[in-house]
């Protein structure tokens, strides 16, 4: 299956908790049941196609699909799929087009014009 059939087949739901600071969605890879969409993104991140960023000052690498990004907050490196106890999540937010599509800052709105400063790289 393609890398785009499996993110349009994933259940994303809203990151509540962002809502007002950076609102993004969600999918629990265990869960959900998105072993094969985490196992794609991993490979393509892994593959040099992603971009390193941060996410409220947590370092991140971006993987850029269509108008969205799409991130790990653990490191691909350290996601096992065998072990379920550890749920891990793959997010995306809607592309920007500037600075925010690689770093987020505290203060953040996600409002072109409440963009706090520009970001310590």
């Amino acid at each position: 299956m393609k890398l785009i059939d499996l993110i349009g087949a994933a259940p994303w739901r809203e990151a509540v908790t962002y809502r007002d600071t950076w609102p993004h969605e969600y999918v629990l890879l265990h869960r959900d049941g998105q072993r094969m969409l985490a196992e794609a993104v991993c490979r393509r991140i892994c593959d040099g196609e992603a971009f390193a960023g941060s996410f409220f000052g947590h370092p991140t690498f971006y993987l850029f699909i269509g108008d969205y990004k799409y991130w790990f907050m653990t490191p691909c490196d350290q996601i096992d799929l065998d072990v379920t106890e550890t749920e891990h999540v793959l997010n995306r937010a809607s592309l920007y087009h500037d600075r925010r599509d690689f770093h987020i800052q505290e203060g953040d709105t996600g409002r072109r014009e409440d963009y706090p400063a520009p970001p310590i790289v």
